[in-house]
């Protein structure tokens, strides 16, 4: 499948938090808008998540450790280890990828239709 980010609706995966989700066999990948002063609730999946923050701050907690985040900042999160992000007071736009693929996700709701805050021609 080619195509490109502005065709992929958003799916809405937290409060005010949406994802342009792209489903592989093996992974899942998505590019993942947070508002400003967004907050991803602390949780845990059984997905191994490698991420790349593209714009925007963001203070990220994984298991005991806290550090904050912009643009090239990166995080892994093995599976099962409790993490939790809150967005700067810009938001913040983000790459994730997920191991094995984010079944759960399918079961999410769509959102209205927006355009992708990255890329941006700001």
């Amino acid at each position: 499948m080619l195509t490109t980010l502005n065709a992929i609706p958003p799916t809405r995966i937290w409060k005010d938090v949406l994802a342009r989700v792209i489903q592989g066999e093996q992974l899942t990948l998505a590019v993942v808008e947070l508002p400003p002063g967004g907050l991803v609730p602390e949780h845990r999946h059984a997905n191994e998540q490698l991420g790349l923050c593209l714009q925007g701050t963001l203070t990220f907690r994984v298991g005991q450790e806290t550090r904050d985040l912009g643009p090239g900042g990166t995080w892994r999160i093995l599976a099962n280890v409790p993490h939790e992000v809150q967005a700067g007071p810009e938001g913040a736009v983000v790459v994730e990828a997920f191991a094995p693929p984010r079944d759960d996700w399918a079961t999410l709701d769509q959102a209205p239709p927006t355009t992708p805050h990255w890329p941006s021609d700001r």
